[in-house]
């Protein structure tokens, strides 16, 4: 602070999900100076790896080009990309941040012309799908990739085939001598909108996760029904690429489970709804079963889940499985027991789809040099008797879903603005 007042006006904003960008533009709009920093070459998060999102079951593109416009047009709004806050230090009004930068190795003024993909020769998993398949070592974000530019990836680089890739390019834009830097940035108030991670289901080793090619997670189901996703919207079985026709769903894979996340997810059994709504949308003879602890529908989604349930071909099935082994074709088999009949089932099926929960970034590998108010989950809480410029924002705070994380990402501008301008 100086003279009783804040001596940084700027708001920073920690992630370029649909919770930053949210709060980064109402801030901006408000007429305040904000910077909006993301980790990964495009901004746009969670929300645009979703086939569709509630609650009116959008495709990304609905949303997220809204607001890239919106971005573009906020003269008071910085973007940057593939960086990270590595430190900060100071107090609420005049805090100074280290941001740390990964080589993109394309300049700004790429075109997004698709040359430089053209002449790469090798391919390295799509982290947008995944690693459900492979991209070219030059290569775009996603179709609605915000700023639309290519990057290269780092395993080519110093090899031939990275400088062909830059001789490709007419532009001049490849720069393959970029490196990591840092930079300071003096700023008023934090908006930490850093995300989640899906649980690692890896980490639930009774359900066979990394042995059995056909036992996926939630996310990794959004990519599948995805029409630019691996299989461009074909949901088809990672074991030999046929139509996954007989589907379970698995509610609470991991979560309310002192083991692994003791909380709900909050966006679990609706994440599954749609997901059985995909698989009988694409497949008129297609079988759902979802074993489910209890479901959990919130508001007006309730009408979505009474669709869902009306569904002869969707079944309904009140147990949380024991165990996921394959059976003597390969295939997944789910055994455990009804809870309502007390039958013991051993049930196999094409594709088994494990609903993981969300756990919080900053718990799960993402640690700045700052000591942030969180709760024993790892969320991101205010610390209201400090109110020391640090806001959270979206599923940073805690489990939400689309609509609720833009709600929260409003109120933590708000609090963002008070906080820069000195009134609260």
């Amino acid at each position: 602070m100086s003279n009783g007042g804040p001596s940084s006006q700027t708001i920073l904003v920690v992630g370029g999900g649909i919770a930053g960008i949210s709060a980064a533009i109402e801030s901006a709009e408000a007429g305040m100076d904000v910077i909006l920093l993301e980790s990964s070459p495009a901004l746009g998060g969670r929300v645009a790896r979703f086939n569709r999102y509630f609650p009116k079951l959008c495709h990304p593109t609905c949303g997220l080009e809204i607001n890239f416009q919106r971005i573009k047009k906020a003269r008071n709004l910085r973007v940057f990309t593939m960086a990270t806050v590595d430190k900060v230090s100071g107090e609420k009004g005049n805090f100074t941040v280290t941001v740390k930068t990964t080589p993109r190795y394309v300049k700004a003024n790429c075109t997004a012309c698709g040359d430089c993909a053209v002449a790469a020769e090798t391919e390295v998993p799509n982290a947008f799908n995944y690693g459900m398949d492979k991209v070219k070592t030059a290569y775009l974000p996603h179709e609605i990739a915000f700023p639309m530019r290519y990057v290269i990836d780092p395993s080519v680089i110093g090899t031939p085939e990275a400088d062909k890739i830059k001789a490709a390019c007419k532009y001049d834009a490849v720069d393959l001598d970029e490196t990591e830097t840092t930079f300071e940035i003096n700023a008023g108030a934090i908006i930490w909108a850093t995300g989640w991670q899906p649980y690692d289901a890896n980490k639930l080793e009774s359900y066979s996760y990394a042995s059995i090619p056909d036992v996926i997670n939630n996310v990794e189901m959004e990519r599948l029904a995805s029409h630019n996703g691996p299989t461009q919207g074909r949901i088809l079985r990672p074991s030999n690429g046929e139509p996954a026709k007989k589907v379970a769903l698995i509610q609470c894979a991991g979560s309310r489970d002192t083991n692994h996340l003791p909380y709900c997810s909050r966006i679990c059994c609706l994440g599954s709804l749609k997901h059985a709504a995909y698989l009988r949308e694409q497949y008129a003879d297609a079988q759902v079963d979802i074993y489910y602890i209890d479901i959990r529908a919130h508001d007006k989604l309730d009408s979505f889940y009474q669709k869902v349930k009306a569904d002869p071909q969707v079944n309904f099935i009140k147990s949380k499985p024991g165990a996921i082994v394959a059976d003597d074709d390969g295939n997944p088999m789910i055994k455990g027991e009804d809870t309502v009949s007390r039958e013991v089932y051993e049930n196999s099926y094409d594709l088994v789809v494990l609903a993981t929960g969300m756990q919080p970034s900053t718990a799960a590998g993402y640690a700045p040099d700052v000591t942030l108010t969180q709760d024993e989950y790892g969320f991101i809480v205010p610390n209201l008797e400090a109110d020391d410029g640090m806001i959270s924002a979206g599923v940073a705070s805690g489990p939400l879903d689309v609509s609720m994380s833009v709600q929260s990402a409003t109120a933590a501008a708000l609090r963002a603005i008070q906080a820069v301008s000195g009134s609260r």
